[in-house]
């Protein structure tokens, strides 16, 4: 119990250094091209590795761009997170793309599209034309 509580505890450090790296620290003008947001770390019950999963907001493009940005600058992450953490071993850095949010703003729009469709299909069976004649 005590060892999962460490876990969550230095994945929430990690995940609030590295967005500061974000914001202030990381100058490759690749991970600046899209919104770069961090949505997840998980980070190994022996904290050897951790996995920090991101959201890019912007085109296919800024995406490869950023994910590319930020994998050459694992190597100045890590160095910071050893620095700021002072931990006895900085685990390996490893940025994966977390596409979870892109496929829930397209299911919503899928779902909002559904529902102007059949609106506009329910508008168009009120008309009077729609109605059958009694016997």
């Amino acid at each position: 119990m005590a060892q999962s509580r460490r876990v969550e505890r230095v994945a929430s450090l990690i995940r609030r250094e590295v967005s500061e790296l974000l914001r202030a620290g990381i100058r490759d003008d690749r991970v600046s091209h899209g919104l770069v947001s961090i949505t997840h770390v998980e980070v190994a019950g022996d904290l050897q590795h951790c996995r920090i999963f991101v959201s890019v907001f912007g085109s296919d493009a800024d995406r490869d761009q950023a994910m590319a940005g930020l994998q050459s600058a694992t190597a100045y992450v890590k160095g910071e997170l050893s620095r700021r953490l002072k931990m006895r071993r900085t685990p390996e850095v490893v940025f994966v793309l977390d596409q979870g949010i892109e496929r829930g703003t397209s299911v919503l729009s899928l779902l909002n599209r559904l529902e102007r469709e059949r609106d506009s299909k329910a508008g168009s069976d009120d008309s009077p034309a729609a109605e059958l004649p009694e016997p």
